[in-house]
């Protein structure tokens, strides 16, 4: 019986796999802040459902609140929590930002204490991977979207050292998740899109610290970029590697098939996050089966543009589950 690394591997060697492999990951916004917590649900979302990877999805603020962020949950339908408080304010902020260090750093060292914990309870055959947020992420969290973009427009040089700061905590996060023995990271990139930010500007001062935080985890086999948003630079994927590919394919370009002639490693997605929240079980199939058939099962891993919604029913999760047996 083929095992869901095997499966994974054998997909990124090209092969033809015995099934389509499938993997989806949702916010857990209650348990999310408690690292125990956290490693029980995501431990039991892959009991409940037996996907081919799993990824620890904790809130995106587990990377800035050991510098003074604060959010909440507000019921964001996708699970994700809301920025109530920002520690940039001025440009000289990004300047007096300092390194921290993920072992003693409280929600840093926290997301590595719930990692531990998952890896210990998780078969090893299935390919664990940790949610990362690149330094500009990061960086729009410390300070909001707008004055972010504002202060990179008027004071790049600013910008430019708050992202080294923040680019030296995240290289050391990802040397300490690798020390814990997973398989990859899941590196989410919110910016690269067309209608935020121009392709030459994140060339010059983003890409630059995208490869040098992503050094540290050359030697996983299992990573996978996450190009949220519509219009993404697609073409980054030549000056980055990874193995995996998931962007919002059923919304954006390019499509699936197109995704695959772009890039040689694994395409994710197929399905529509809109769908798994208000389709039912015959749309979540239909949508499913479409993208099999579009690329034949090969080089490609069932999953959503992004997050399972927060509110998304059980039956339909199982859908796309079952939708590759």
């Amino acid at each position: 019986m083929t095992t869901h690394r095997e499966r994974i591997q054998g997909s990124l060697n090209k092969e033809t796999p015995d099934r389509t492999p499938v993997a989806l990951w949702r916010h857990f916004p209650h348990e999310d802040q408690n690292p125990e917590s956290l490693a029980k649900a995501t431990l039991e979302f892959q009991q409940t459902y037996d996907f081919d990877i799993v990824k620890v999805t904790p809130a995106s603020s587990f990377m800035v609140k050991d510098w003074g962020v604060e959010d909440e949950w507000q019921n964001n339908p996708e699970g994700s929590r809301t920025y109530t408080k920002h520690v940039i304010k001025t440009p000289q902020d990004w300047e007096s930002l300092k390194p921290l260090d993920p072992l003693t750093s409280p929600h840093l060292s926290g997301q590595l204490a719930c990692l531990r914990l998952i890896k210990q309870n998780l078969s090893p055959e299935t390919p664990l991977i940790q949610t990362v947020f690149n330094p500009l992420s990061q960086a729009k969290n410390l300070a909001g979207n707008d004055l972010l973009l504002e202060h990179i427009r008027k004071y790049p040089n600013a910008v430019v050292k708050g992202l080294e700061t923040i680019t030296k905590t995240t290289i050391k996060f990802i040397e300490a998740v690798n020390d814990i023995g997973v398989d990859g990271i899941f590196y989410a990139v919110q910016h690269a899109q067309a209608s935020v930010i121009d392709l030459d500007t994140y060339k010059d001062i983003v890409l630059p610290f995208d490869q040098e935080t992503l050094k540290p985890a050359e030697n996983l086999w299992c990573n996978m970029l996450h190009l949220h948003g519509t219009d993404v630079y697609f073409s980054l994927l030549r000056l980055l590697k990874f193995h995996i590919v998931n962007w919002h394919d059923q919304e954006t370009y390019p499509p699936l098939t197109e995704g695959q002639s772009l890039f040689k490693g694994v395409v994710c997605g197929g399905i529509r996050q809109d769908t798994l929240q208000n389709g039912n079980q015959a749309d979540v199939k239909k949508e499913a089966k479409q993208s099999i058939e579009e690329t034949k099962g090969r080089r490609f891993i069932l999953s959503t543009g992004c997050v399972v919604p927060y509110v998304t029913s059980h039956e339909n999760i199982l859908t796309a589950r079952k939708s590759v047996e």
